[in-house]
């Protein structure tokens, strides 16, 4: 994998231990950076099947919902959370806002991955952290809600508390690659459509930059420097692969899942500036060319 190499001076504190809420494939890929400088990292996970995979990969699973987290939260030094909200809000602080409360006082940095969804529709306009959030999607208003439980939470608390605003992630596993193979790629047409993207290991370099600057209270856009149509990035990885371009379709005759059109609801371009300026990051793939180009390096 192409991560960013930490040394423990990166990391101010020197390891500690991460409790990770929803550990999936963001966390997933900030803990190989961490493991190896010898972190401890607690995972959540829903299922004994996918504990067991967690284990293998040197993380020590938590089963939840079913298992009490105070005292993993007694144990940690660092949160980070990564679980879904539901309209009604976040699912984390229903159950649990008191013990994370309690933990607040000895937590030298928190995480709360969010979306970029919180914008809302910009008609293909620029975003920053500081624009107005305005969310046209459920999902986008979940988001919102979830982000104001989580700050009223910390101001309340003194938990140091940091927003993550997700584009569209990739990586390994997440790539274009086998649709494009497999012939069930479309180019989607919607004119003036344009998304903003992550690659999952400039993701996990910046919540390890993060980590290593704490800023409390501060919100993050986290994507790389070139938003693009959807369609281009499609008929790179055919040109990649040498096959011939997916076949086009205009939006509204395109057949797509309810998530998937929810996306197409809104279009704008994400900057980044924050995390080069005040984290000092250097993305490992700045334009979703690069990126492409070390997936089908490292198999697609």
């Amino acid at each position: 994998m192409g991560g960013m190499a930490l040394t423990n001076q990166d990391i101010s504190s020197g390891p500690g231990t991460l409790l990770s809420l929803g550990h999936g494939y963001s966390a997933q890929a900030l803990a190989r950076l961490l493991l190896p400088q010898g972190w401890r990292i607690i995972g959540t996970t829903r299922s004994a099947a996918k504990a067991e995979a967690l284990r293998v990969s040197g993380i020590e699973p938590l089963i939840w919902p079913g298992t009490p987290l105070a005292p993993a939260l007694a144990e940690a030094t660092h949160l980070l959370t990564s679980i879904a909200p539901g309209e009604d809000g976040d699912p984390v602080l229903a159950t649990h806002r008191a013990e994370i409360a309690a933990a607040a006082p000895h937590l030298q940095w928190a995480g709360y991955l969010s979306t970029t969804g919180v914008y809302g529709d910009h008609a293909g306009g620029w975003v920053d952290e500081d624009c107005v959030l305005a969310p046209a999607t459920r999902r986008g208003k979940a988001r919102v809600l979830a982000e104001a439980e989580w700050q009223s939470l910390a101001a309340a608390s003194g938990l140091p508390l940091h927003i993550f605003r997700l584009a569209g992630i990739y990586g390994p596993g997440r790539g274009p690659f086998a649709k494009v193979r497999d012939g069930t790629a479309r180019r989607i047409i919607k004119p003036g459509q344009v998304f903003s993207r992550i690659h999952v290991d400039d993701i996990a370099q910046v919540l390890a930059a993060s980590i290593a600057r704490p800023a409390p209270g501060t919100a993050y856009n986290v994507c790389d420097d070139e938003p693009a149509p959807p369609e281009d990035v499609i008929a790179h990885a055919a040109t990649l692969l040498g096959l011939p371009l997916p076949p086009a379709l205009r939006y509204d005759e395109a057949e797509m899942t309810a998530m998937a059109r929810s996306f197409y609801a809104e279009s704008k371009r994400v900057r980044n500036d924050r995390i080069k300026q005040g984290l000092g990051v250097r993305l490992l793939y700045p334009g979703y060319r690069e990126g492409l180009a070390a997936l089908l390096a490292a198999g697609g």
